[in-house]
């Protein structure tokens, strides 16, 4: 049986801990605006930690009492699903022993993260939304398309050894193309104009780095003309990628 709480018991005052933690976090947003992600997330995870600790003393109800005082004395809705998911934080940051803060990832970058079980996949989403500069609604896609799931299985263990990439490793498969024209048949030259279309989203299927050079693009070998379908070039790699489609 769980003991009841006593705000202001100054054996274990955790709420006290809490609200001087958030004050402090706001006052540091206003400030300073180019930390506030980094406040945000220092602050959750401190305040996280303190939930927890008090969780084990008076259980699960302590986070509805501290979100209905919180709400009452710091003027803002400081909900329970919010507190409930900055201490699924702190465990969550603990567990998969991930850094506390990055400077490019915000507390809604984690929101969308959190419901992610699956340790290589979560650090997989962290790294390119870190190195792409990926916005929230970008990442929520990413991840709604299955993104880390379509990566070939050797590319998986690299990411997990830390191995250096190549170019064919971040390819997914299968590549997901918008038939905007719900055609159930598809010819070459149709893949084409699909692909064409929506070039972009289609190089980011490929990985990063991609740039269009042009397509049905004509070379010369020996002594004959041959047409490249899609011709890409890739700044990363400093190389030039040729598409045949089939």
């Amino acid at each position: 049986m769980h003991r009841k709480i006593i705000i202001g018991d100054d054996l274990m005052n955790y709420y006290s801990d809490i609200k001087e933690l958030l004050i402090n976090n706001e006052l540091t947003k206003k400030i300073k605006d180019y930390s506030k992600n980094k406040s945000d997330l220092t602050t959750y995870y401190n305040v996280g930690k303190i939930l927890s600790e008090a969780g084990k003393y008076y259980g699960e109800g302590i986070i509805k009492e501290y979100s209905k005082k919180l709400t009452s004395e710091l003027g803002k809705k400081y909900s329970v699903r919010l507190l409930y998911k900055v201490r699924k934080f702190y465990n969550f940051l603990t567990k998969e022993k991930l850094p506390t803060v990055s400077a490019k990832l915000s507390w809604s970058h984690f929101d969308e993260l959190l419901s992610i079980k699956d340790a290589n996949k979560l650090n997989y989403y962290i790294k390119i939304s870190e190195e792409q500069n990926l916005s929230v609604r970008e990442l929520r896609k990413r991840i709604k398309s299955n993104e880390y799931e379509r990566l070939p299985s050797k590319t998986k263990e690299k990411l997990i050894k830390q191995e250096e990439p190549s170019i064919t490793d971040s390819i997914k498969n299968p590549i997901l193309i918008k038939n905007n024209y719900n055609y159930q048949n598809i010819s070459e030259k149709m893949l084409q104009k699909l692909i064409l279309e929506d070039i972009e989203p289609f190089m980011k299927e490929l990985g990063d780095g991609y740039t269009y050079v042009g397509n049905e693009y004509k070379i010369k070998i020996g002594d004959k003309y041959n047409y490249i379908d899609l011709l890409l070039f890739n700044y990363e790699y400093n190389c030039f990628v040729v598409i045949e489609l089939k």
